[in-house]
């Protein structure tokens, strides 16, 4: 089992900037990525960012140019960077991690993100 740690969310004018944070620990080394899924009101929950093992990236296109993902693999722990925050960015953040048997969420409260127009 691996367990996971949020942080970073919060209210913010458009236009702004937040970064959130994922600890993992337990089982880490079951992980093959990290990533960051955006449950929106009203919408399916989307996979907006992630980053493998091997450090490679990528993102979804709604994101792409304003998201970074990064990690620290000595804390085990994966940021996200967001700029240029758009309220279509609003809802709840949810690190998962990416195994052999797909991606969970391990039960993650979740962070939320609120982008005020």
């Amino acid at each position: 089992q691996v367990q996971l740690v949020e942080s970073g969310g919060g209210l913010v004018q458009a236009g702004g900037s937040l970064r959130l944070s994922c600890a993992a620990s337990g089982r880490i080394f079951s992980i093959n990525a990290m990533g960051w899924y955006r449950q929106a009101p009203g919408k399916q929950r989307e996979l907006v960012a992630e980053i493998t093992s091997g450090g490679s990236t990528s993102y979804a296109d709604s994101v792409k140019g304003r998201f970074t993902i990064s990690r620290d693999t000595a804390k085990n722990t994966v940021y996200l960077q967001m700029n240029s925050l758009k309220p279509e960015d609003t809802g709840v953040y949810y690190c998962n991690v990416l195994t052999v048997t797909g991606w969970h969420d391990y039960g993650g409260q979740g962070t939320q993100v609120t982008v005020s127009s």
